[in-house]
């Protein structure tokens, strides 16, 4: 491998120009038929027509957040993004070596790139001022469609900590049947005060440097336990982009269908023992919602299956799922039924998105990249949930593994033998929580990597 090396060594010759010429090209076009739709809606006399978008009336029939994946280079992710064809990874990758010792196929990937490769032309950065009342500030997470934020000090000139979902739980677990006056109290005063609040739950913000290899972010994602890695620049010290788990994967994919296949990828997930197969936390539709959002943080989990009343996965519950609480306000009743919960989710819901353990890892990266999901729930023939499978599990064996970086003390749990036996509710193994929430999230909706926005008031 020592010719690999040195060639994975030369100077990085990249054409960032020419390859993002078509995605500019492409955007502005859009724009421009964007603001034209926008003045004619804007100057008809029917008011029906000046509420109406300028999407087409059949992209409801399209799924919001989906992604061709294919292994023919034909028909290659890049195509879709305008990126050339010949990339320096192709041209200095020696596949006949490599294939010599197919596990260090991706590890050279990501050793290759850098965390900026993988910052688009244009993508929103959501910050808030200490200063912003809370209210304000969990509008604008949904309204924006993320999940977390980093918090700026004005008076510090610095960046503090992260306002998260996981915080907005902590505090409705917290005070409610307490007293719902200081809830109400509570979102009326600043950030500022809402974070000393949660003073002895923060933790230092972990960060990035932008021409860090990809190795490195996954390391850091992986081993602190986090699901978002800011990018700053260390000049300024400005936060220029987000790294998440699903946004490297999805960058890999854009170069899938280039590199050689590694044999593994088409060896079952039992047999490769990736995921986490015991005490998985399950909950039914019955079941209020404040003793789901106590789950969350006691449990500490990211997402909760739900079961029928034979133990069958029929939807899922997440972490996320619960901005919608702030944003209609009604954080108040949290003895409603999930299945209530549930009906205030956003309308583009797919369903759960499962596999089984006789899988290959080829088909649940398949499944889990087209879906954009950020888990996917492991069951048995019969859909008894036996399992779960985190995005951090997968980068995790593809980069980590074969350079036995992988966390010791969270390593998957072996496999469970498939059964039709019901499992029982328990927590997830630690390498599935979401815990370090103190990151700053990457968005549910596509439009967040399509436009540059800052908020500060």
């Amino acid at each position: 491998m020592n010719e690999v090396n040195k060639k994975m060594s030369k100077p990085r010759s990249h054409s960032l120009d020419s390859m993002r010429l078509g995605a500019i090209q492409e955007r502005w076009m859009r724009l421009q038929w964007f603001k034209k739709g926008t003045s004619l809606r804007r100057h008809s006399i029917d008011p029906e027509a000046r509420r109406k978008g300028n999407h087409k009336s059949d992209g409801v029939d399209v799924p919001h957040n989906h992604m061709y994946f294919c292994r023919d280079p034909k028909d290659s992710l890049r195509s879709g993004v305008q990126f050339g064809s010949n990339d320096p990874i192709c041209d200095r990758l020696d596949f006949e070596e490599l294939e010599e010792d197919e596990n260090l196929i991706y590890v050279k990937f990501f050793k290759f790139y850098r965390c900026y490769d993988l910052i688009p032309i244009s993508a929103k950065l959501v910050v808030f001022d200490t200063q912003l009342l809370v209210k304000k500030a969990f509008y604008a997470l949904v309204s924006n469609g993320v999940r977390a934020a980093p918090l700026w000090d004005c008076s510090n000139k610095q960046f503090v900590t992260m306002l998260t979902i996981t915080d907005f739980i902590n505090i409705l677990t917290s005070y409610y049947k307490s007293s719902l006056s200081k809830i109400d109290e509570l979102e009326e005063q600043k950030l500022e005060a809402w974070t000393n609040v949660l003073r002895e739950k923060s933790r230092p913000l972990i960060s990035i440097d932008p021409d860090a290899c990809l190795l490195d972010a996954i390391k850091n994602l992986v081993h602190n336990r986090i699901h978002r890695l800011p990018v700053i620049d260390p000049e300024t010290g400005n936060v220029i982009y987000i790294l998440t788990h699903k946004r490297i994967l999805k960058f890999l994919f854009l170069y899938y269908s280039d590199l050689p296949t590694p044999n593994y990828l088409n060896q079952t997930i039992k047999e490769l023992n990736i995921g986490t197969y015991e005490n998985i936390a399950v909950t039914n539709k019955d079941t209020p919602l404040i003793e789901a959002l106590h789950q969350f943080i006691d449990r500490r989990v990211s997402a909760l299956p739900v079961v029928d009343e034979k133990g069958r996965v029929i939807d899922i519950y997440a972490k996320f799922d619960v901005i919608n609480l702030a944003a209609e306000k009604t954080y108040n009743n949290l003895d409603m039924p999930i299945k209530k919960a549930l009906e205030h989710r956003d309308q583009y819901f797919e369903g759960v998105v499962k596999c089984t353990v006789n899988d290959t890892l080829h088909n649940v990266l398949e499944k889990i990249v087209r879906a954009e999901v950020h888990r996917i729930v492991v069951v048995d023939d019969k859909d008894y949930v036996v399992g779960m499978i985190s995005l951090s599990d997968l980068l995790s064996f593809l980069a980590l593994k074969p350079l036995q970086l992988e966390r010791r003390d969270i390593e998957s749990e072996p496999l469970l033998e498939e059964s039709g036996e019901d499992i029982p509710e328990s927590t997830f193994d630690e390498q599935y929580v979401e815990e370090t929430d103190y990151g700053i999230s990457e968005s549910e909706s596509n439009q967040t990597e399509d436009n540059s926005e800052e908020i500060n008031k």
